[in-house]
């Protein structure tokens, strides 16, 4: 055997020890479950990691929930105070109550009778306008004619003329300050037709002296018509004359008159009783003897 030979078998047989020390044992690898779990549970690990490194890069970052901002009533800083400075209270119509009957076309004067219950003084600057509904021919603006202290009432008056067809009206009016402000809603209100025939006034007056005083009575009417009448006396006496019947044509006055020849003294009156149509006494005539 060669020295060459030798060499290499004393390499290869300390090569084969070595490795027979080296390696581990396939028997004890075998006999020890521990090993099996714990590559198990090593291989889960590793798997659980990759699936959440998966998720976390697939999914998209989600936006921070948003918060709806608190919404705090305002509170004001001050509380309005009512303007006191021009207010009314209505009284009365003094003319034309509501649903007087006219006739179309007819001219009249309304009038309302009111308070200044406000804080301020109502100037000529101030004016009656219309504001709705039948303006009836009236002036708009109206300048109030004098000044109206706060605590006053007064009168306040606008002329009207009726629509010419048949048929219920009414005017809205109001006072306009200088500031253009409206306030005191007051309004006219009337039926325009044919109304039934009657007397709407009598005026009576009286002249003379104790022994002989003379009595005369206005009477004016609506429309065209017939009027009869007589005289009633504080003495209880009436007048029983047949007096002429009064004949109209249209609306207007016509004049009657009467004497009385008193002796005695003291107070004394003379009515004119309207018989037809009204039916009722008018006017009364004062008569005064010493």
């Amino acid at each position: 055997m060669s020295k060459n030979t030798r060499i290499f078998l004393l390499l290869s047989l300390l090569i084969l020890l070595i490795l027979a020390c080296t390696l581990p044992s396939s028997q004890s690898e075998t006999n020890d479950p521990n090993i099996v779990f714990t590559a198990a549970a090593e291989t889960a690990s590793v798997q659980l990691t990759e699936v959440a490194i998966n998720n976390i890069s697939t999914q998209a970052p989600s936006s921070p929930p948003t918060i709806a901002p608190s919404l705090t009533p305002a509170i004001p800083t001050s509380v309005p105070t009512e303007d006191n400075c021009d207010k009314a209270k209505f009284i009365e119509d003094v003319t034309i109550p509501d649903g007087t009957i006219l006739s179309p076309g007819e001219s009249f004067k309304k009038t309302w009778r009111v308070e200044n219950t406000g804080t301020c003084t109502w100037t000529t600057g101030y004016a009656l306008v219309i504001d709705s509904g039948s303006q009836m021919s009236g002036p708009s603006p109206q300048p109030l004619t004098g000044t109206v202290a706060p605590g006053e009432i007064v009168d306040i008056s606008v002329h009207l003329i009726a629509p010419p067809t048949n048929g219920s009206y009414r005017g809205n009016w109001q006072i306009r300050n200088t500031s253009d402000e409206l306030f005191a809603k007051v309004y006219v209100q009337i039926e325009v037709g044919h109304p039934e025939f009657a007397v709407t006034s009598v005026n009576v007056s009286s002249t003379g002296t104790c022994g002989n005083f003379l009595i005369t009575a206005a009477i004016t009417t609506n429309g065209p018509g017939e009027v009869t009448y007589n005289w009633e006396r504080s003495d209880s006496g009436v007048d029983n004359a047949n007096h002429p019947t009064l004949v109209y044509t249209s609306a207007s006055t016509k004049s009657v008159s009467t004497s009385w020849s008193l002796g005695a003294s003291g107070s004394h009156w003379m009515d004119i009783y309207i018989d037809d149509p009204n039916h009722q006494q008018f006017g009364r005539a004062n008569l005064n003897c010493p």
